[in-house]
């Protein structure tokens, strides 16, 4: 059992926690919580730390992955990101290259009009600009899944999708939807536009988007929670779209800004 805060193995984990830097370099993520952990694919799971009392508590875990620690209650606490540890934390490779709906290195290099999602409809993107809240990116990557959407692309200044507490918001979809951080995301949206794929900015001064087509090939743009797309982004957008709203609001959460626009091109491509 490992009893030391100090443990090199402790402070490995430690590092992969705090900083996303050394993640991207290691290729991989801290997972924690017994539900979290049992959604891990097979291929993802690395290492295991747990202690004797969760253990006990799920013995169906004991062989998890081919790598496992005990470690003290004072350690767990040490590993964990929340206050209340369910007594089991784990490291997880970040998904390969091509691991969901054809996605390749290049999230962009795919041509959209012959890579249809396993449910039947047409490629659906979801590309966060400048998304600073963890709780949004995670829910919008949780989102992503129930819409059908075949990748979710990020800009640099978004929130970083392995930190720990995006990947809790994301309630086991990271491990199922494809992420790719983008060093150039105007780039990107170009790329898949050369493909034709249609790019739809959410921004207040466009169109009402129920007037929109979004049964092919589409990508919605998604901005930063105050500031909304920026200009260089935007400019990237084949039209702008407005969601439609009474009294004196003038914006919605981010998350929930594509989660309605986001059903509304699941439906059109379910009764389309």
């Amino acid at each position: 059992m490992i009893t030391s805060r100090t443990n090199d193995r402790i402070k490995y984990v430690e590092k992969l926690k705090d900083k996303a830097s050394f993640r991207k370099e290691e290729g991989c993520f801290v997972v924690e919580g017994i539900r979290m952990i049992r959604e891990v694919p097979g291929e993802m799971r690395r290492e295991l730390f747990y202690t004797e009392s969760a253990l006990r508590d799920h013995p169906e875990l004991a062989d998890w992955c081919d790598v496992t620690e005990a470690v003290s209650e004072s350690v767990m606490e040490k590993l964990a990101d929340t206050k209340t540890p369910q007594g089991m934390v784990a490291v997880v490779s970040m998904q390969p290259s091509g691991q969901r709906y054809g996605m390749v290195e290049n999230a962009s290099d795919r041509n959209p009009e012959s890579a249809v999602h396993p449910n039947g409809m047409a490629p659906l993107y979801l590309i966060l600009d400048g998304l600073q809240d963890p709780g949004n990116v995670g829910t919008l990557i949780r989102t992503a899944e129930a819409v059908g959407a075949t990748a979710v692309l990020l800009s640099r200044s978004s929130a970083d999708p392995y930190s720990p507490k995006v990947v809790r918001s994301t309630m086991g979809t990271i491990f199922r939807v494809p992420v790719r951080v983008c060093e150039d995301l105007p780039g990107a949206i170009e790329d898949l536009k050369k493909q034709g794929v249609v790019v739809y900015g959410t921004h207040l001064s466009g169109t009402d988007f129920y007037e929109a087509d979004l049964t092919g090939p589409v990508a919605l743009l998604i901005g930063n929670e105050g500031k909304g797309l920026t200009d260089e982004v935007a400019r990237t957008a084949d039209r702008l779209l407005r969601i439609p709203m009474e009294g004196k609001v003038e914006s919605l959460n981010a998350a929930i800004s594509a989660a309605v626009v986001g059903y509304e091109a699941y439906r059109q491509r379910r009764n389309g």
